[in-house]
């Protein structure tokens, strides 16, 4: 396939089709520098140079009644990750400005649990409040788990900008990955996220043994969504969980693959290199800077990750620069 042309296509404005999609991921390794210049034409058009950096807080940790097969923090998961209940509104204010020192454009703050109680709710939304007083320009993104209409217009009225919620995988796998609820309970909360004005961050995680096809289904199921960002995770499988000692199919070429086909799939969209991009990318993480404008620093939920001040050097040594808050 003529990978530039099809760039052209899509710099056009016209939609890659599924069949397209999957030859992205069948693609001979010879074939993916080519690849991922054609992703970097599109990620150029719509968002420059320009590499965003997230930085995440884990509100509330592990204790979660929901059975992802993937999670540390799940109800199946058998471990010594640290557990806590919901952090004060002044320990999740405080947290903001380790994103600000760090250049982070948003501050993510993620609960382990279905839904949120109504306490937790009030937390994070006074928390927003507050946040929001001391640095208007930091954004806000909130990871709650199922949402309510009602739930939905208390977070934006009270300052969070954007609410994450992970499809993780096609409608199709989905039932070999969690079992406690439903794809369409997934998509029935991003609606809502869109319905009320919030911004909708929703992705998945590659490597559990889904199919190429699976993958293709994913991002075409976000795409229909409209979400406005979308996290890439790759799967690195964690102890106590129903994963641990799987053997993970990815190479650092697959995941650059996958990267590319989202941007190709949707081109104006924010693509975000999330958990997992060190342990599979390996040395080949500034090439997924070609596809991706956006990537979380300084860890994960219940993992560590790349520090700020290399994830910082990557970006500047591969040409790229931090985008402003």
């Amino acid at each position: 396939m003529d990978w530039n042309a099809l760039s052209s296509r899509v710099l056009d404005g016209e939609t890659i089709t599924q069949t397209e999609a999957l030859a992205i991921l069948e693609s001979s390794d010879d074939e993916l520098l080519e690849i991922l210049q054609g992703a970097y034409r599109i990620r150029r058009k719509y968002f420059g140079n320009k590499v965003s950096l997230h930085l995440l807080r884990n509100v509330k940790s592990g204790k979660c009644p929901e059975d992802c097969s993937f999670c540390s923090q799940s109800s199946s998961a058998i471990n010594d990750v640290e557990r806590y209940d919901f952090q004060t509104v002044e320990s999740i204010v405080d947290g903001a400005q380790a994103a600000v020192d760090r250049q982070a454009k948003r501050y993510c703050v993620v609960s382990s649990t279905r839904a949120p109680s109504p306490n937790e709710l009030e937390t994070i939304c006074e928390a927003a409040i507050q946040i929001k007083q001391k640095h208007p320009d930091l954004e806000i993104c909130s990871s709650l788990g199922l949402l309510t209409e009602e739930k939905a217009v208390q977070l934006k009225d009270s300052g969070v900008d954007r609410f994450n919620h992970n499809l993780e995988t096609s409608e199709n796998y989905f039932s070999e990955v969690v079992t406690t609820h439903a794809f369409e309970d997934r998509v029935d909360t991003a609606r809502i996220v869109k319905k009320v004005g919030l911004d909708l961050c929703s992705g998945g995680l590659f490597g559990m043994g889904e199919s190429l096809q699976d993958r293709v289904d994913l991002a075409f199921a976000l795409s229909d969504l409209k979400v406005d960002s979308v996290p890439i995770n790759f799967l690195d499988p964690r102890p106590g969980t129903e994963f641990e000692g799987k053997p993970n199919p990815l190479s650092p070429n697959d995941c650059l693959r996958g990267l590319a086909m989202t941007r190709f799939v949707m081109p104006s969209t924010e693509v975000h290199i999330a958990g997992g991009r060190e342990s599979t990318l390996r040395g080949l993480q500034p090439l997924a800077l070609y596809p991706a404008n956006s990537m979380f620093t300084a860890g994960y939920l219940t993992t560590g990750g790349q520090d700020y001040e290399t994830d910082k050097r990557m970006i500047e040594d591969a040409g790229f620069e931090i985008e402003q808050a």
